[in-house]
């Protein structure tokens, strides 16, 4: 690291044309709470360092249905904001509970993603949003769901050319009903052994869409497809409900670490998400 190359951008086009020139040689830097904290710990040692913290990308704004919120907003400007608050309250709650409050002054809603941990407490949040993803580059800019954005621990769909540019969420309207909780070892400062998001789209008590996400017990954040069926065209009750989380912990693929064994884990899904469809159908 003590040879690396360190630019500092001071717009996107100029952040993409040295993405464009020095590809997987090159890490982006913006709040840096994880790059910095690997290359510390010598996990890794880039060649070239582009920081992104100036080029414009610090912004929240409505536009028509959507929150668009920029790649380099703070965790802690996102739980200020009182336009998250009133329009993806799930999103504010869950970037509540990201690390410590240093933590979220530097880290970025952009970082939390790229970084794309299955325990991303943002991007689980992301995934029960049906959030999309505008990645920019020097050949020009594509939209990406983030149902498909995430690949495995650390890796994602963004080529090394390009740049996570803002974050698109469909505002959380009339009907909308959300759940969130996170668990750890202890209330504060954490990373989870299982966090849980809940978003339901209902009319007159039926359950027109459905997206309940899990995070840290799969490669990546996980979107439970088949519980989330389950609960769509119908009328929840109990017994509805008790399904619906047994087959979301069916859908989880955890692992034994040293925060919780896998068995653990697939247990502690199916309690909170039937702990969160009560909260929000009963």
């Amino acid at each position: 690291m003590s040879n690396a190359l360190f630019f500092k951008a001071t717009n996107s086009k100029e952040a993409c044309a040295l993405l464009s020139k020095y590809g997987k040689k090159a890490k982006v830097l913006a709040g840096g709470t994880d790059l910095m904290a690997a290359i510390n710990r010598r996990l890794l040692s880039p060649e070239v360092v582009i920081s992104i913290g100036d080029v414009g990308l610090n912004y929240i704004k409505v536009d028509g249905k959507n929150l668009i919120i920029g790649a380099t907003t703070s965790h802690t400007e996102i739980i200020r904001s009182a336009v998250v608050k009133e329009k993806a309250p799930l999103l504010a709650e869950a970037v509540r509970h990201i690390g410590s409050p240093a933590i979220r002054n530097m880290g970025t809603i952009g970082g939390n993603l790229v970084n794309a941990s299955p325990a991303g407490d943002a991007a689980t949040a992301l995934l029960a949003l049906g959030a999309k993803l505008k990645l920019i580059s020097a050949r020009g800019g594509r939209d990406v769901s983030i149902d498909e954005f995430f690949l495995g621990p650390g890796k994602t769909v963004l080529k090394p050319d390009e740049l996570l540019q803002e974050v698109s969420i469909p505002i959380q309207g009339a009907g909308s009903k959300w759940a969130w909780y996170k668990l750890g070892k202890r209330k504060a400062d954490i990373c989870s052994v299982v966090s849980i998001a809940v978003a339901l789209q209902m009319d007159k008590g039926i359950c027109k869409k459905a997206r309940i996400t899990l995070g840290a017990v799969a490669p990546t954040p996980l979107l439970a497809k088949k519980a989330g069926a389950l609960l769509e065209k119908k009328k929840s009750d109990e017994a509805l409900i008790e399904q619906v989380a047994k087959v979301a912990a069916e859908e989880t693929t955890p692992i034994d670490d040293v925060r919780g064994t896998a068995w653990y884990r697939r247990k502690v899904s199916e309690v909170l998400v039937k702990r969160l469809l009560n909260q929000i159908l009963v």
